[in-house]
């Protein structure tokens, strides 16, 4: 992974990167496409271990998303540390998560919280309490060790 203006990061400085992004794909069990795309999310934890991933069902983890409303599936939000970089219903495609953390991989900090900022739709992401709660500790964490025998 090549980071825009900065040589390779060597593996423990992209180790460190990625540890500060978190994955939350929001979903629901009745869905088929929510059901199907969950092994591609899981393998996606598997190929970024150092970033959070975090399965939530709309239904019973409602209490975990406050007044969040899912029009469309999968919904899936990106953050950086605090900042909230992406929001919204995604493809159920592998490559159009990979494409797009891999953009978000290569901003600097300094860069992913000026563009969390840049429009007025993300603006006001930052201030959502709902989206601003979700953080690594949440009970939904989608860990290696279960993804590997289930893929």
């Amino acid at each position: 992974m090549a980071l825009i203006g900065r040589s390779p990061p060597d593996p423990g400085e992209a180790a460190l990167v990625l540890a500060e992004f978190l994955v939350v794909c929001l979903c629901a069990e009745w869905c088929g496409v929510c059901r199907e795309y969950r092994s591609l999310f899981e393998a996606m934890a598997q190929r970024f271990p150092m970033a959070s991933f975090h399965w939530l069902d709309i239904e019973s983890d409602a209490e975990q998303l406050g007044d969040l409303e899912v029009d469309n599936f999968p919904t899936l939000i990106i953050k950086r540390q605090q900042a909230i970089l992406f929001y919204g219903a995604m493809e159920p495609c592998a490559a159009h998560l990979e494409r797009t953390l891999g953009a978000f991989l290569q901003q600097s900090p300094a860069q992913s919280r000026e563009y969390a900022f840049a429009s007025a739709e993300r603006r006001e992401w930052q201030q959502n309490e709902d989206l601003l709660r979700l953080g690594p500790d949440h009970p939904g964490r989608v860990s290696v060790e279960a993804v590997a025998g289930t893929i």
